[in-house]
């Protein structure tokens, strides 16, 4: 890795950071020294006795303990740059681990409570409760920083490596900051095959309506207009978050409007996002789909005969792999402006934050600040593909080169907003409604399910007024 060379800056830092616990010999020489060359003598003595005592406290062994989920290449990653940083640090060795990604939130409140971590791997902050939102539960993370468990690292300067937008919306929060952030993921474009649609004669769509044209010349031609994970549910509504981003850019003012009623899903301003979930997912996804996994639509896009694979653009180290043809990754053109079909929606991915109650905090300092430094940073996006939150720092891939043009767009995703009132019904969640449509799940009519997501969100509302 090309963060060893960094880290030996660290190494003074830490070094430095236990010098000055030590404290110094120089009160000793003071009080031995009362004239006379022996005095003196005795007296440098007793400071090279404390110059001895200083660098056994040097290479006191400490162990870092530091939790992260499963998540390749990210871990792999992690682990490696720990065994650098003990390499750089005599005496400190890290002890790193890796817990799956659904459990990372439950061991993390159990470590943190038992004071037995020092340095932990969190999500971006979202789903914050917000004060229309009644009594809802608070998120994870903020429970954390309510119990006083997590360490406000604002002041810190490597915090000032990560670009502002990123520091706001994934790390704080009551404008104080806990977490740095690693990474963006996006989830609201489509995967678009260049030379199908090359050899068929049409462009790549910025508006709903070339969208639904470049279809139908797709299809006239013997060929699929777009693929996705069906079998799995999920990758349904995903694939059209995009789409509900183009009509509704704001997607934070957006829960907001239909807590408070300012908007409501059956209302005449929502017919075109049921209608267009409807096309979406009864005439554009191929009717294949139903049994594709996840992962296994990405390996059937890259056949090549399917024009449009709207899903998250973590799918790209994977097409890289396996797709033999020219391919870009756009914003779903959900809108009828193509202006509003510039931006990318998603959300933050892993971070670091630092136990309040470490016994370790200069050291657990010292890692996140050797992680942070601008030349590990870049490194750690060119090996995981992580959407860069360092202004600095550039993803150099087919991914990175097609999504440039729309980073400053980036968005936070409605789901990140988002939290369901108790109460609320099966279909309360309107941004999810293109998964609730046959043939995976029993709606037909766009109208009649816009009234009962409508009905199944307001019957939880009342409750709350």
């Amino acid at each position: 890795m090309k963060s060893r060379g960094r880290l030996w800056a660290t190494l003074l830092v830490v070094f430095g950071l236990i010098v000055a616990a030590c404290g110094s010999g120089d009160e000793g020489t003071t009080e031995t020294t009362s004239g006379g060359t022996t005095e003196t003598t005795a007296a440098s003595t007793e400071t090279t006795a404390a110059t001895t005592d200083t660098t056994a406290a040097e290479v006191e062994e400490v162990t870092l303990r530091v939790l992260v989920h499963s998540q390749e290449p990210m871990t792999t990653f992690v682990q490696e740059f720990s065994e650098d940083f003990e390499a750089a640090n005599p005496g400190v060795t890290v002890d790193v681990a890796v817990v799956g990604a659904g459990d990372l939130a439950t061991v993390t409140q159990t470590r943190l409570s038992a004071n037995d971590v020092d340095v932990i791997d969190i999500f971006g902050f979202a789903n914050a409760v917000q004060s229309y939102m009644g009594g809802a539960t608070p998120p994870a993370w903020q429970t954390l920083i309510e119990a006083g468990l997590l360490l406000d690292i604002t002041d810190e300067a490597w915090v000032g490596n990560y670009d502002e937008p990123s520091i706001q919306q994934a790390g704080s929060f009551q404008d104080r900051v806990y977490a740095v952030n690693l990474g963006r993921t996006i989830y609201g474009g489509m995967f678009v095959n260049l030379d199908l649609l090359a050899s068929v004669g049409v462009d790549v769509p910025t508006t709903w309506g070339e969208l639904v044209s470049v279809c139908e010349a797709v299809k006239a031609a013997g060929n699929e207009c777009m693929t996705n994970g069906g079998q799995d549910g999920w990758p349904v509504f995903v694939g059209a978050y995009g789409l509900l981003g183009a009509l509704f850019p704001d997607q934070e003012g957006l829960v907001e409007d239909l807590y408070t009623g300012e908007f409501t899903w059956d209302s005449p301003d929502a017919a075109s996002l049921w209608e267009r979930y409807q096309v979406y997912a009864q005439n554009m996804l191929e009717s294949g789909t139903t049994g594709l996994a996840h992962d296994a639509a990405t390996f059937r896009y890259s056949v090549g005969d399917v024009a449009f694979l709207p899903t998250g653009a973590w799918q790209a180290p994977n097409l890289e792999s396996e797709a033999d043809f020219n391919w870009t990754y756009v914003p779903f053109p959900g809108s009828d402006n193509a202006a509003d079909n510039q931006n990318l929606f998603g959300k933050y991915d892993q971070g670091w934050a630092i136990a309040a109650n470490s016994p370790n905090v200069e050291v657990a300092k010292a890692y996140v600040a050797a992680f942070s430094d601008p030349a590990v940073y870049q490194d750690f996006v060119s090996t995981t593909g992580f959407i860069p939150t360092q202004p600095t720092a550039v993803l150099d891939t087919i991914l990175g080169q097609a999504i440039a043009p729309y980073l400053e767009n980036y968005r936070v995703g409605f789901e990140q907003y988002w939290v369901q009132p108790a109460g609320a019904g099966q279909w309360a969640n309107g941004s999810q409604g293109a998964a609730w449509f046959a043939p995976f799940n029993e709606w037909t009519d766009p109208a009649a399910l816009a009234r009962q997501a409508q009905a199944d969100l307001q019957a939880a509302l009342d409750e709350l007024s």
